[in-house]
């Protein structure tokens, strides 16, 4: 009996073998899950940032609501009744607060010019040095003044003024009568600017040097091929080189530029002084603390806070349409 055969399927025409599938690509979620757990350690890290802003920053955003209404205290905790836009028609109608405004602008744009290109210059001075000690030992002195406390340096920067001060002694053996610095309304922007300067500059440097570490020396040895002096240098290869870092903290800068300082000011003012030293925030604390309009002291802040976020995001959008950098 015969059995049936299979003819044989010409070469080449035989089906490939089954053979299993890609892997199944994993999925953006179980991506960071897998990432988490791998890192877990490192992301607790944050658990306690996350909590101090989430407590001390945003859960505070609620009490907002009592700009709108009309808050009394040991009453309800968001404000008695509702009145609307009232206690921002009163702040806009309110010479003082204008005056307090254009306090603000002065302070805050003097703040800004002469506070924000000092820590650069600092930061290119010392990276020429190259004698190692010289350079520790004017680092130990200019970080200095930023550990020191805000009521310290407003006390040292009121003892140096003082009538019978050091730079007072130092204008009479010139032949100038004593100036009374801290009672001069026209001297108030010079002397908060400055004590800034003293303070803040050698801290601010601390970024920038780190910021020159990461220029590439190939690009000074090709400049120095080129026949670039040390001037040129710093032009075309150093700035350049710390150019986002310098972008990134202006923008922080400008974001805070209605925040002018609040603890230094309220130490150096005075009555004598509020023409030209009375900033929104000394103002808020007189209204709102001292006087008990907490509704209207909210709304003044809440103004204060939109033209802060009006200026930081224009100053991103700006550089990253000039400069190709930003923060977001």
């Amino acid at each position: 009996m015969s059995t049936p055969t299979r003819s044989a399927s010409p070469p080449g025409t035989e089906d490939p073998p089954a053979t299993a599938g890609p892997p199944p690509r994993p999925t953006a979620r179980t991506g960071r899950w897998r990432t988490l757990r791998r890192e877990w350690q490192l992301y607790s890290l944050a658990v306690l940032p996350l909590l101090f802003f989430l407590v001390f920053r945003y859960l505070p955003m609620i009490g907002n609501v009592i700009a709108f209404r009309r808050f009394e205290p040991g009453g309800s905790l968001f404000g008695e009744s509702w009145v609307g836009l009232r206690y921002v028609r009163m702040f806009l109608t309110d010479p003082t607060f204008w005056q307090v405004f254009r306090n603000t602008l002065w302070l805050g744009g003097l703040t800004l010019v002469c506070c924000f290109p000092v820590p650069i210059v600092l930061a290119l001075l010392l990276n020429e040095v190259r004698r190692r000690s010289l350079k520790r030992f004017v680092q130990s002195v200019s970080y200095l003044p930023h550990f020191l406390s805000i009521v310290i340096v407003a006390g040292v920067t009121l003892q140096m003024l003082a009538s019978d001060g050091p730079v007072n002694h130092l204008l009479g053996w010139f032949g100038h009568d004593p100036v009374r610095f801290a009672q001069e309304p026209g001297w108030f922007r010079t002397i908060f600017v400055g004590s800034e300067i003293w303070q803040t500059a050698g801290w601010g440097t601390i970024l920038y040097l780190a910021a020159l570490t990461t220029v590439d020396e190939d690009l000074y040895e090709a400049a120095r091929i080129d026949g670039a002096n040390r001037w040129r240098q710093i032009w075309h290869v150093t700035l350049p080189g710390i150019r986002p870092t310098m972008i990134t903290l202006l923008i922080l800068n400008i974001g805070t530029f209605m925040a002018v300082g609040f603890e230094k000011i309220l130490l150096l003012y005075n009555p004598l002084t509020y023409p030209t030293a009375d900033v929104i925030s000394t103002y808020l604390y007189r209204a709102g603390v001292e006087s008990n309009s907490f509704s209207y002291a909210a709304a003044i802040g809440l103004f204060e806070a939109v033209i802060g976020l009006v200026l930081i995001a224009s100053a991103n959008q700006l550089s990253r349409r000039t400069v190709g950098t930003s923060l977001w």
